[in-house]
């Protein structure tokens, strides 16, 4: 049974930093591409981040230079760091997985989704 469980979410003020993390069971970490998401209140679900499993790097403009993602195979975790955050920071970060390659995942089909974890940002 496939499981990615998220933790790291919570409130905090505009300028603050959060790290999330994800770990996973049930699947061969190394070979799975590793990313996060996120859901706004009233909007779709969002491409934050992934690390692929070859080892690349790709964030959505709206975060780059602010978050950075990065994976410990030998825990079987992905970590999203969340720099100098803000009000529309505020969301619900989920974790995603996908064996292989990071394309699906990047176009939002992952193969297996965690529950999430949300993010308040207050101004």
């Amino acid at each position: 049974q496939v499981q990615l469980a998220e933790s790291g979410g919570g409130l905090v003020k505009a300028g603050d930093s959060l790290k999330l993390s994800c770990v996973a069971s049930g699947i061969h970490f190394s070979r799975n591409s590793m990313g996060w998401f996120r859901q706004a209140p009233g909007k779709e679900r969002d491409f934050v981040a992934v690390f692929s499993a070859s080892g690349n790097k790709y964030y959505s403009d709206s975060v780059k230079g602010r978050f950075t993602i990065s994976r410990d195979n030998a825990k079987n975790t992905v970590y999203l760091q969340m720099n100098n955050l803000q009000p529309e920071d505020t969301a619900i970060y989920y974790c995603a997985a996908t064996y292989g390659g990071s394309y699906s995942l990047q176009g939002g089909s992952p193969d297996y989704w965690g529950q999430g974890t949300p993010v308040t940002v207050s101004s």
